[in-house]
């Protein structure tokens, strides 16, 4: 098996780490290298939705790299990370995996997670499976308690086919499919989620920036994560900080689960982002004000 590589800034603001999985997967993370004198910090590992890559962080990564090292992972079948062979090796039990082998190549031993959506899983299954070394967590919409409406929006849509022959269409198309969870969205923020969710083919069509494969597990009857309780790896992040942002339009994240997982834990805080629903893109005031404080609270080495 090869070995990991790193590609150097060439001035963008980050290296790229590509790194091979267990079943021959060539996997790519963005690395920001943070401050002079923050290598002993345990780094913040970035973690995106299910159909989304490291563009989704393009704003909040380079601000935590104020403070600390920053790795934004791209989980197999998405941006630059290759397709997997296997189709029904998208789930999050694998993403796991492939996460430790980046870390393992990295000598990474502690650190914390910022996961949306399927990010925020892969993080409370990581802080169930290596335990004492995730140090801290934000879970983007996230928790062990999903509403069934919102899952079922989601495996309507994805994997869908079709492109769009210029960024003005494509952007008018995903605010179409999208205009209840961005309700004050006008179309240059349309714009720009678009140029991080979709990308240009060689034929020079946009399209969705995922292999349409992603969707295969969810196509399963019953669907990938069904009769699975997350309770126990929620539980797991035991005390460390955690905060809980929740988009107060989300069909995924209800209030009263949110709310129970702030009293299941000793430092657990909610914090609910106006006017936004699945979810929130972590560059609003309230989430980055959160953001830096529960950066404040982890530990320094």
């Amino acid at each position: 098996m090869a070995r990991a590589e790193t590609r150097p800034d060439a001035g963008r603001g980050w290296s790229d780490q590509y790194w091979w999985s267990s079943d021959g997967v060539r996997l790519h993370a963005r690395v920001y290298a943070g401050p002079d004198g923050s290598d002993g910090a345990p780094p913040v590992l970035c973690m995106p939705g299910l159909a989304r890559n490291a563009r989704d962080f393009e704003a909040l990564a380079p601000h935590i790299a104020q403070y600390r090292k920053v790795i934004v992972i791209e989980f197999r079948g998405r941006g630059e990370s290759a397709y997997a062979k296997d189709p029904m090796t998208y789930v999050p039990l694998t993403y796991v995996q492939d996460v430790v082998a980046m870390m393992d190549e990295m000598d990474i031993t502690r650190f914390a997670a910022i996961g949306t959506s399927l990010g925020g899983l892969v993080a409370m299954l990581m802080a169930a499976t290596l335990p004492g070394r995730l140090v801290g967590a934000v879970l983007n919409d996230v928790g062990p308690e999903l509403e069934a409406a919102g899952l079922a929006r989601i495996r309507d849509y994805i994997g869908a086919g079709g492109s769009q022959p210029t960024w003005i269409h494509a952007a008018r198309a995903f605010a179409e499919l999208n205009a209840a969870i961005y309700p004050r969205y006008a179309i240059h923020d349309w714009l720009r989620l678009t140029k991080r969710t979709h990308r240009l083919t060689a034929e020079g069509r946009i399209v969705t920036d995922y292999d349409k494969q992603i969707a295969a597990p969810l196509r399963v009857p019953g669907g990938a994560d069904a009769g699975i309780d997350l309770w126990p790896a929620y539980r797991a992040l035991g005390d460390v900080p955690v905060l809980i942002l929740r988009g107060a339009l989300s069909d995924i994240l209800g209030r009263g689960a949110a709310q129970a997982m702030v009293a299941e834990l000793p430092r657990a805080r909610l914090v609910e982002v106006p006017e936004v629903g699945h979810a929130p893109t972590m560059d609003e005031p309230e989430a980055l004000t959160a953001i830096d404080a529960w950066i404040a609270d982890l530990p320094a080495a």
